[in-house]
């Protein structure tokens, strides 16, 4: 499988993250190692967490994705066959939250303990943090790269203006820049990344690991009307993407299913893949038959027909 390089980082990943926030949320221990296992058998590499992940669980208090990623990771013996990215920044409560310095320097003590390693790959600013400084938060990814403990640092949730004036603050101070950004972005949510944020990753050199690549599982086909609600715990937030343009995306998606031989949700993936900026996707799965169908869209090679039908709904 070819890799692509992670932005200017020096790291180079397959066309496809694995995301865990269901590790320890909707899916238990075993099954999140033999996911993890079937994901680096097949070549894949990057695997993409957050400390906070799954606090929102009944009874979780954050860390339970990273936990379990540690304990595989101790298990297995494979750390050196994945590029492991994490998050800091989001409200781990008792007011644990923000990018100060002082805050990243305590949490990624707290994420590395968890995942059972001494460095970090790619560690990201989950959330902004309006109140510090750009260059407060740049230093603190300065002093982690200086003492080895992450490899490079990339922001997520941020709005451009304020990613504009980091990466330039970066650059005015003489310090490490954000190298990837992982922003909303699927074949039905298009505009604010390809508006607003493209330009600037591409302008920058950003690797651009994106998230909800499957619009929060409507790509996949699965939802087609309201009796499919019920289908699973995202079945709510479906009704927004039942409308005229909802349906022709899937209409152009079945039709290169059908063609390419794959699913609707590899050929969603494999569109992401297919375009200039995107690095990788990140897609989350709950059982080994399925992360088989979403990393199937790495070897799905769309052609330029295919990409314009997909591409004008």
């Amino acid at each position: 499988m070819k890799k692509r390089k992670l932005g200017n980082t020096g790291i180079e990943v397959a066309p496809l993250a694995l995301g865990t926030n269901v590790f320890g949320w909707t899916i238990d221990e075993q099954r999140s190692f033999d996911i993890l296992d079937a994901f680096v058998h097949a070549g894949f590499n990057l695997v993409d967490t957050a400390d906070m992940y799954s606090r929102w669980g009944t009874g979780h208090v954050g860390g339970e994705s990273e936990t379990i990623i540690g304990n595989w990771l101790k298990k297995s013996g494979k750390r050196d066959k994945i590029v492991l990215a994490t998050k800091v920044g989001a409200d781990m409560g008792d007011g644990k939250k923000g990018l100060s310095k002082a805050y990243i320097i305590r949490a990624v003590e707290a994420s590395l303990k968890r995942l059972q390693t001494d460095h970090i790959d790619l560690y990201q600013s989950h959330f902004d943090d309006e109140v510090t400084p750009e260059e407060e938060t740049m230093e603190a990814f300065f002093q982690l790269v200086k003492d080895g403990k992450i490899i490079a640092s990339g922001a997520s949730n941020m709005s451009p203006e304020r990613l504009k004036q980091s990466l330039d603050a970066s650059r005015q101070n003489n310090l490490p820049t954000y190298e990837t950004l992982q922003p909303h972005y699927n074949l039905y949510d298009r505009d604010n990344y390809e508006k607003n944020y493209e330009p600037i990753c591409v302008q920058n050199g950003l690797g651009v690991i994106c998230y909800f690549p499957l619009a929060s599982g409507f790509l996949t086909g699965k939802y087609r009307n309201e009796q499919d609600f019920t289908k699973s715990v995202r079945g709510g937030s479906m009704a927004k993407f039942m409308n005229e343009r909802g349906m022709r995306i899937l209409h152009a998606l079945d039709e290169a299913a059908h063609q390419y031989k794959v699913t609707p949700a590899a050929i969603a993936l494999a569109w992401l893949m297919a375009r200039p900026s995107i690095t990788a996707p990140i897609a989350s799965a709950t059982s080994v038959t399925q992360l088989s169908e979403l990393m199937s869209a790495a070897t799905v090679l769309l052609d330029d027909d295919t990409v314009k039908k997909l591409s004008i709904g």
